[in-house]
């Protein structure tokens, strides 16, 4: 993989496997230097030995403000500053219709695949500011972008992730702090794995590519919107879900 990020420090939350996992390799293998932060410590500590010297871990729960000032603290000493964020950390929607959710369920959702997102922003602004700018990279989803049945609080969220991403980049553009927004499709990871998914190709027929995607098919996008290449996109939205948000495949449209 091409250096795009070589001198560039980047905290990714929900990192010690998955998707986060998959993104803080592709970091580490594009010349930069990752912050493993995940309330996972066993995966972390050993995602970041197997990383070497430019990985690191810390625990934290996304929830926590105090626990984000910590994070950064750990990274900004270790690495000696933060260029970049990936907002990563989230769990997924319960499946059942957004009525039946229950209270509680539906504020933890809230709580860690928005606020997360907003407190990690909040926390890493005055090191970018300092750096004299940076990229946020907030990881929304297809349901961000279309209404998906049985997604209530989660669909809620990834709206809402799409929609703070674009008022924080219109509000620290002048600063060189670039804001953007990811929406993953359908990805086999161990938060997807309980639904079923497969990997066969057919086996998701209403994607154009009939087919769900890997972690390591969203890493491009990653770094790209972290790097320099990137340097005058901000405000954006970028699916990359196999053409699922275009619309449904032929095949699904014919009914074959």
């Amino acid at each position: 993989m091409q250096q795009i990020l070589e001198h560039k420090i980047v905290l990714v939350t929900g990192a010690a496997r998955g998707l986060g996992a998959a993104y803080a390799r592709g970091i580490v293998e594009a010349g930069g230097s990752v912050m493993i932060a995940d309330l996972l410590a066993e995966d972390g500590v050993a995602l970041a030995a197997e990383l070497g010297d430019r990985a690191a871990f810390v625990t934290l729960d996304v929830t926590d403000p105090e626990a984000w000032d910590v994070a950064v603290a750990a990274t900004v000493e270790h690495f000696g500053g933060i260029d970049g964020l990936v907002n990563n950390a989230g769990i997924s929607a319960t499946g059942v219709p957004a009525v039946e959710e229950s209270i509680e369920t539906f504020d933890r959702i809230i709580a860690v695949n928005l606020r997360s997102v907003y407190l990690g922003m909040r926390a890493v602004t005055p090191e970018m500011r300092k750096r004299g700018g940076g990229s946020i990279v907030n990881i929304s989803s297809a349901a961000g972008l279309i209404g998906l049945a049985l997604t209530g609080a989660y669909g809620a969220a990834k709206w809402g992730v799409r929609g703070l991403s674009k008022v924080a980049a219109v509000e620290l553009g002048r600063e060189k702090i670039r804001v953007n927004s990811v929406h993953p499709g359908m990805v086999l990871t161990p938060m997807t794995a309980p639904t079923g998914i497969s990997l066969d190709e057919g086996a998701f027929p209403n994607n154009p590519m009939q087919r769900v995607g890997r972690p390591e098919e969203l890493v491009g996008a990653i770094t790209y919107l972290l790097s320099d290449a990137a340097s005058y996109t901000t405000g954006a939205e970028l699916a990359v879900d196999g053409g699922w948000t275009a619309g449904p495949s032929i095949e699904y449209v014919m009914g074959q």
